[in-house]
């Protein structure tokens, strides 16, 4: 072989790179725009063409809500239309709408059991016209996980499993490995307390328990605007001393 046709040693570790993420394209992504957070994800943000998965901190119906509102809103940051998969038609609109998804980008489907959802989430991964899938899933192995990942890698369509169960027993499945990119768990935050009767804009602890090649950590955020983004929170990123604000712990 001459050596010009020889692969370089960057291009020799470009490849290993991509075949150790799984990745076939080299898709861009999607930043948070804190620098906090933004650092600690390969790329500068989430990246499209991958599957992502967000649980809530708790079994409960608050916390639960807040991981459909922050799945709802890394999905109305992407351009195009959403889909949203799930087997209970109980979404509530107006709560993803205040998140940044609203109707006139929501296409919703619902099905019977997970199995069926599985196969809509991947349908609509592979289909190219969507800028984002979600699917309310309750069981996710690394089979399935795969499935949907590869899917996504091949249009470049962000896929975020939204992990939901009915009983607590079953949230243990969100300790098991699957294929999906970053793992998130989103717990609601008690607002500061304000001086007049009012509605204060939402607080989450955000949990990056996985992130393939780098560190996880926590933050502490504003809960979604109105355009799909996150803010610091000001009152707790203050405590960052005593609450670990940003602190990386071993990667899953």
């Amino acid at each position: 072989m001459p050596a010009s046709a020889k692969p370089s040693i960057a291009d020799l570790r470009d490849r290993i790179r991509r075949l150790e993420n799984g990745a076939a394209h080299n898709w861009p992504a999607l930043p948070f725009g804190i620098e906090e957070i933004d650092r600690r994800l390969p790329g500068g943000g989430l990246a499209l063409g991958c599957l992502h998965e967000v649980a809530g901190g708790g079994s409960g119906a608050i916390d639960g809500a807040a991981a459909a509102a922050f799945a709802a809103g890394i999905a109305a940051r992407t351009e195009g239309q959403v889909m949203w998969c799930l087997t209970k038609a109980d979404l509530f609109p107006p709560g993803i709408a205040d998140a940044g998804l609203g109707p006139e980008r929501l296409l919703r489907v619902v099905v019977d059991d997970d199995k069926a959802l599985l196969l809509s989430m991947e349908e609509g991964l592979r289909h190219g016209s969507l800028s984002a899938v979600v699917g309310e899933v309750m069981r996710l192995d690394m089979t399935a996980s795969r499935r949907l990942q590869l899917a996504a890698e091949s249009t470049g369509t962000m896929g975020i499993a939204l992990r939901r169960w009915r009983r607590e027993v079953d949230a243990a499945d969100f300790g098991q490995p699957t294929a999906s990119r970053t793992k998130w768990r989103v717990t609601e935050v008690p607002p500061e307390t304000l001086p007049v009767n009012g509605v204060a804009r939402g607080r989450w602890l955000l949990e990056l328990l996985r992130v393939q090649g780098a560190e996880c950590a926590d933050f502490y955020v504003e809960a979604c605007d109105e355009q799909g983004s996150v803010a610091p929170s000001p009152v707790l990123a203050d405590r960052s001393a005593t609450t670990g604000y940003g602190a990386g712990r071993a990667s899953a």
